[in-house]
């Protein structure tokens, strides 16, 4: 079963987590399981808590781990407004991937993957502009965050996308400053990516 991605580094400590592998397009684990099994939905991520109690959707994976993390920024107060803006972050980070994900499809005709360009442009002119107003080069004024490290796997995407980003300056630096960061460095080593 999937455990907290390596991703889970939190302030200064790493929580403890196994990585499975998952292929996305057979819906099977590394180890041969039928991933319906764990996620009926067949996305990533999937984090197993305990034993057969699994959470799925970045929003919840993602909360999930912020809260056993010693940092306020990824584990503001519950019912405090940086909670809320936190979730809203996470959420948009979502806009976000439904926009550059679909373009993943080797069959898209022309005209749709035009306008889904169209449509990643709108939503890197709104990060950019959101990283302008925070002026930290994270997402939310408290600094890097959670929606920061799921906003620069999506936008690295961008890249066997082919997708010039060269016109989204900061979003870019976002992307590169959380990929150059240790915790995810030693994130796609394990996973075999770097």
């Amino acid at each position: 079963m999937p455990s907290p991605p390596e991703y889970a580094c939190v302030s200064r400590r790493m929580l403890t987590h196994k990585l499975e592998k998952v292929n996305l397009k057979d819906k099977t684990t590394a180890d041969g399981q039928d991933f319906t099994q764990i996620n009926p939905r067949g996305a990533v991520p999937a984090l197993e808590i305990s034993s057969g109690v699994i959470l799925t959707q970045n929003v919840a994976v993602l909360t999930y781990i912020g809260q056993k993390s010693e940092s306020k920024a990824f584990n503001p107060t519950p019912d405090s407004i940086a909670f809320f803006r936190l979730l809203e972050a996470i959420g948009f980070c979502e806009d976000v991937h439904s926009t550059i994900g679909p373009l993943f499809a080797s069959d898209l005709p022309d005209i749709t993957r035009e306008r889904l360009i169209g449509l990643v442009d709108r939503r890197l002119s709104q990060v950019e502009a959101l990283l302008e107003k925070t002026g930290n080069g994270y997402l939310l004024p408290v600094g890097f965050t959670q929606a920061d490290a799921l906003m620069a796997v999506i936008v690295n995407w961008t890249t066997p996308l082919k997708i010039d980003i060269s016109a989204y300056p900061l979003t870019s630096a976002l992307r590169d400053n959380v990929f150059a960061r240790n915790a995810a460095q030693k994130a796609l080593k394990e996973e075999g990516l770097i």
